[in-house]
């Protein structure tokens, strides 16, 4: 955990503004509010966000009109930090930049469908920044991923020390907002080769497409390529990794909110 200031974005918007299936399914007007444990999905990553120390403010990034169903989460949680919202834009680098505005601290930012995230993780991230590091991607091993439950995740990217999966949780100092930069002309980004090729290097690219370098040695090869210090955050609770994107991962994460009730 730190003592030191940080701002958490939570992005909440609807993908590409279309209703997403589980809400349909819930009968509510977006995901975030999908309930999973009696609360709606957004309550839990609340809960993990205000019980880490140094929590200067909440911005959550949504459409306008879903604010006020929102807000009803927000009141409820009874945390003791404000939790502001801010209109979201077209694209989620876009989104991060108008949520980041006007605010000077670090900020860790995930997403309103993280329910399995904890304020361990979230210190970790916080702790990287306050320490100087610009860049922060929260990432689980394979196989603690597939240890939490075996059907949890099916995407792993390939370093020469291990497979790891993403955990929808980051950190951005401000100069690290500079690396988002590279994305912020919108989501056809990962679609067109060259400018893929032309932002991280062909070099690193092949290195990274077919594992050929450690994890320690991307964040290295990343941090020179966009004069930041970015680094990774391996969690141990391959939970994290595990987010709710369809209905099977709704059940799954389902699951593992009971256990850690029990």
């Amino acid at each position: 955990m730190t003592s030191a200031r940080f701002t958490a974005i939570i992005l909440a918007a609807q993908r590409d503004g279309r209703l997403d299936p589980l809400a349909a399914e819930a009968g509510v007007s977006h995901k975030c509010l999908v309930p999973i444990g009696g609360r709606p999905l957004l309550a839990h990553v609340l809960d993990a966000l205000g019980a880490v120390d140094g929590l200067a403010l909440i911005r959550i990034s949504v459409e306008p009109a879903a604010v006020e169903a929102l807000r009803s989460v927000t009141e409820a949680a009874g945390l003791s930090v404000p939790i502001e919202f801010v209109p979201s834009a077209k694209t989620i680098t876009e989104s991060v930049y108008a949520a980041a505005e006007g605010v000077n601290a670090p900020f860790v930012i995930t997403t309103a469908d993280n329910v399995l995230l904890t304020p361990a993780a979230v210190g970790e991230v916080a702790g990287r920044l306050i320490g100087g590091d610009d860049a922060v991607v929260a990432l689980s091993r394979r196989e603690d991923v597939l240890s939490a439950h075996p059907q949890g995740q099916r995407r792993f990217y390939r370093f020469t020390d291990g497979s790891f999966s993403n955990c929808n949780l980051y950190g951005l100092s401000a100069r690290g907002l500079t690396l988002a930069e590279t994305f912020r002309t919108g989501g056809q980004f990962a679609k067109n080769p060259k400018r893929i090729a032309i932002a991280f290097g062909i070099v690193n690219l092949v290195l990274l497409r077919y594992g050929l370098i450690s994890l320690a040695g991307a964040m290295r090869r990343l941090s020179r390529r966009f004069k930041v210090r970015a680094s990774a955050v391996v969690l141990a609770d391959g939970a994290h990794a595990i987010d709710v994107d369809n209905a099977r991962t709704y059940s799954i994460a389902a699951l593992l909110l009971e256990r850690r009730a029990a």
